[in-house]
């Protein structure tokens, strides 16, 4: 009998997809129940309203304790929407293990009064930060210490005090320069770099910084061995185990380190055939101290994915739907008749080509050809 694993997140569509892969039933817990996360799983569960763009514990609790009653439950990994309340992977839940970094150790990472003094004592490149409002505004930005995906990044100008619904915040110095992450393996000592992205980082609305997506592999054995060396010191230092990523800005070939998400990231999407089983079965290994012998596979040519944010209140209509079901090239498929406020994710788009700008080019008219066919909500649907 196959091993039961519980997926859960703001969108859990890749890791249901990288758990399916390593032979493992998936229990899929999150906001939109995709077409494809379903698809990928044996049940899936609702955790939170998709309008808010956050979990809710009790809907979370009762979802985990129902997959821990699965036949084979081996335990549940965590992805985005924890940030902000890392006491969620404390909840000890009988028979059904957090398989991934605990809530104390996220907010060691997260913590910008400890993450960025150790970043100083390990010599390690950041952009200036300060944990009190900056006398001028002018190329400062805004930060909370719980947020992700760039949805908490505001010019320093637009925020007043010290905190945003609760939460830390810091200000950090514009730096210039190209976004970028590494994805890595960790065992509380050593790291294993899966790949370097290029992270598509655009304005949405009022909000500047937004994670739309990422293009890979980026080839650059000069910013690799220096991130290797730079994840040489932070894993033990932070005790990381499993799959992170660790956010930067590279310029003139210097990477200026911004944040570690320390658990499985959608980058890891492009990256699937790294190695055999798939990513989260080498992040469950890593968990236990074992990495991969041999590096990982890297893919041929470039691949990107790209978020489609909708312009417009929206919805899908049926043949939209279908079209974007039947098609390899579309992820996060929302089901037909679903409605989109502005600003809101509708769908993923990828694409694979022989260079970076060929892979952008193409995810972006994909993007177009969605957003022309998506429906005003007075419409019925087509």
């Amino acid at each position: 009998m196959a091993a039961t694993v519980a997926v859960a997140g703001l969108s859990a569509r890749f890791l249901a997809e990288s758990a399916r892969q390593a032979g493992w039933q998936v229990i899929a817990l999150d906001l939109f129940g995709d077409a494809d996360t379903r698809r990928s799983s044996r049940r899936w569960h609702r955790i939170g309203d998709p309008g808010s763009c956050a979990i809710e514990p009790a809907l979370l609790r009762h979802a985990l304790q129902g997959a821990a009653r699965e036949s084979g439950a081996i335990g549940w990994i965590a992805g985005s929407g924890f940030e902000a309340t890392p006491e969620l992977l404390e909840t000890p839940v009988p028979g059904l293990p957090l398989l991934g970094m605990a809530g104390a150790a996220l907010r060691r990472v997260r913590e910008p009064s400890s993450f960025f003094p150790l970043l100083d004592r390990l010599r390690l490149r950041h952009p200036e930060v300060t944990l009190q409002p900056p006398r001028s505004s002018q190329g400062w930005l805004a930060k909370s210490a719980a947020g992700s995906g760039g949805w908490h990044i505001r010019p320093a100008g637009e925020v007043d005090g010290g905190s945003d619904s609760g939460q830390p915040m810091y200000w950090q110095r514009v730096q210039p320069g190209e976004p970028m992450s590494a994805l890595f393996l960790a065992d509380g000592a050593r790291a294993r770099i899966v790949a370097l992205n290029r992270l598509l980082v655009r304005p949405l609305g009022s909000l500047p910084y937004v994670y739309a997506g990422a293009l890979s592999p980026v080839a650059d054995e000069a910013l690799s061995d220096a991130l290797e060396q730079a994840l040489a010191a932070l894993v033990p230092a932070l005790g990381l185990r499993g799959l992170a990523s660790l956010d930067f800005i590279e310029r003139a070939g210097q990477a200026w380190l911004l944040e570690i998400n320390a658990r499985p990231c959608a980058t890891m999407a492009l990256h699937d055939g790294a190695w055999p089983g798939g990513l989260l079965r080498a992040h469950v290994d890593a968990l236990r101290g074992e990495l991969p012998d041999g590096p990982p596979a890297q893919p041929t040519g470039v691949r990107g994915c790209l978020t489609i944010f909708a312009e417009a209140e929206c919805r899908v209509g049926l043949s939209l739907a279908a079209q974007l079901a039947q098609s390899a090239q579309c992820h996060d498929v929302p089901a037909p008749g679903m409605r989109f406020g502005r600003g809101e994710p509708v769908c993923t788009v990828s694409a694979v080509a022989d260079s970076a700008d060929a892979v952008l080019a193409e995810l972006d008219a994909r993007a177009r050809q969605v957003l022309r066919r998506l429906s005003p909500c007075q419409e019925l649907l087509a």
